[in-house]
């Protein structure tokens, strides 16, 4: 357990230093990747959501592969296909770049739904199939998508079942001030981004010890109280007056997983309710979905998310 606790914390203090002023982004990237679930970031262009993932899949020593969604892609470019071999008379199979274990989707919204929905089995199943043929993928298989919200025009914006196969939707904020100048003053030392050498990069951990850790998450202590404070808020959302769709039973089950995960990483052996609100607003985020007159009245999600974790008692 302490050296396992070691090893996470030497990861967020390496990505610290590379993304200068997301402490909180990268807390939630390291409870997503214990959880074993797939993150939507969301952020407007050069925030460094490309550099964070490229050096998170170089620390832990996973194999990356980074595809560019653009609405011409077809679901063959990220499945790969079956080509056949005149000399053998017979078919091979061409992998395309879902076979890793970080996949970098980048602007996943302006690929068309077909393509999207390509991606469904993979996330869900850890598996695809071809022609017939269900072929498993790496057992850490881990999609991190990108996606910006300013640009609207040409986009294809994701469906609520593609949607809620994400775990987290990270916002990728513009950094505090202190931070954007320790940046400025990390490219005067010599700091380039676009040319960094990642093999330069020692990793810190392994694929296999990051398996090994998301299976001791798994014995994290939940309470029957705690267990029922968080039925209770995943009810009330579903009742919720400003909402048109609450949380899924999908939430729930990562929901819980997440407030473990959050609990470890704090090192507990024993989740809290203060996990369980920790984990809130990425996880609902893009679940939920607003009325009409609410979406009218200028109300945010996040807003909602807050309001719901305080009207419901939090557990002694």
């Amino acid at each position: 357990m302490s050296q396992a606790h070691t090893i996470f914390n030497r990861l967020s203090q390496a990505l610290n230093k590379f993304i200068v002023g997301q402490p909180t982004l990268i807390q939630q990237l390291l409870v997503a990747l214990l959880s074993g679930g797939h993150i939507i970031l969301e952020g407007v262009p050069g925030t460094g959501k490309t550099l964070l993932v490229k050096v998170f899949a170089k620390l832990i020593q996973a194999d990356f592969r980074r595809v560019q969604l653009t609405p011409d892609i077809l679901p063959s470019d990220i499945l790969g296909t079956n080509i056949f071999d005149i000399n053998n008379h017979s078919f091979t199979l061409k992998k395309g770049p879902v076979f890793t274990e970080v996949l970098l989707a980048d602007e996943i919204n302006r690929t068309p739904p077909k393509t999207q929905a390509a991606l469904l089995e993979a996330m869900e199943e850890g598996q695809i199939t071809l022609d017939g043929e269900t072929l498993p993928l790496p057992e850490l298989f881990w999609t991190i998508a990108t996606q910006n919200p300013l640009e609207f025009e040409g986009t294809y914006p994701l469906p609520e079942a593609q949607l809620d196969r994400f775990l987290f939707k990270l916002v990728v904020d513009y950094p505090e001030p202190a931070a954007e100048k320790q940046m400025l003053l990390n490219v005067q030392n010599g700091f380039r981004a676009k040319r960094l050498d990642l093999e330069r990069i020692k990793p810190i951990a392994t694929v296999a010890q990051i398996l090994s850790a998301r299976k001791v998450v798994q014995g994290i202590k939940v309470e029957d109280n705690l267990m029922d404070y968080l039925l209770e808020l995943v009810q009330r959302s579903r009742k919720h007056p400003d909402l048109a769709l609450g949380a899924s039973p999908r939430s729930a089950v990562a929901w819980l997983q997440t407030a473990k995960a959050q609990a470890w990483l704090d090192e507990r052996d024993f989740a809290t309710p203060d996990d369980v609100k920790a984990v809130a607003v990425p996880l609902l985020r893009h679940r939920l979905i607003l009325k009409p007159e609410a979406q009218l009245d200028g109300l945010q999600l996040d807003a909602v998310i807050a309001s719901l974790l305080q009207k419901v008692p939090v557990p002694r």
